[in-house]
């Protein structure tokens, strides 16, 4: 398979917000990671007391059978498997004066654990 590239606003997959973007380009440039190259990877695992939970990395380039959408100059990865959960989220980026961090905001979500670390579609 091929990796699948397409354009942020002509595809639902995954929205981004500037924040999000402009806090995951610094982190990857402060890990000296090519910014042409290189992304954010959004993916979703088992675990958590409501089955599943969002996971985030950075990879220096997609895999094969990725999706990959262009936000505000940041690359965003997403396998097949995560892309049935995650489709239609926005990723964006609180900064808040207890906590500070990115956050997923998922409309495939019908159900999330007592501390909002995991989900159930």
């Amino acid at each position: 398979m091929s990796t699948e590239t397409v354009d942020a606003s002509s595809d639902p997959a995954i929205e981004v917000t500037p924040d999000a973007a402009e806090e995951a380009l610094s982190l990857l440039e402060g890990e000296d990671l090519d910014t042409e190259e290189a992304g954010l990877r959004l993916f979703v695992q088992q675990g958590g007391c409501a089955g599943l939970s969002y996971g985030m990395r950075f990879d220096t380039e997609p895999e094969d059978d990725d999706l990959v959408v262009e936000h505000h100059g940041l690359r965003v990865f997403v396998d097949p498997a995560s892309r049935n959960y995650i489709g239609g989220s926005k990723l964006d980026y609180e900064h808040g004066l207890q906590a500070a961090g990115f956050e997923v905001e998922n409309p495939n979500v019908v159900s999330e654990c007592g501390c909002g670390e995991s989900f159930r579609t």
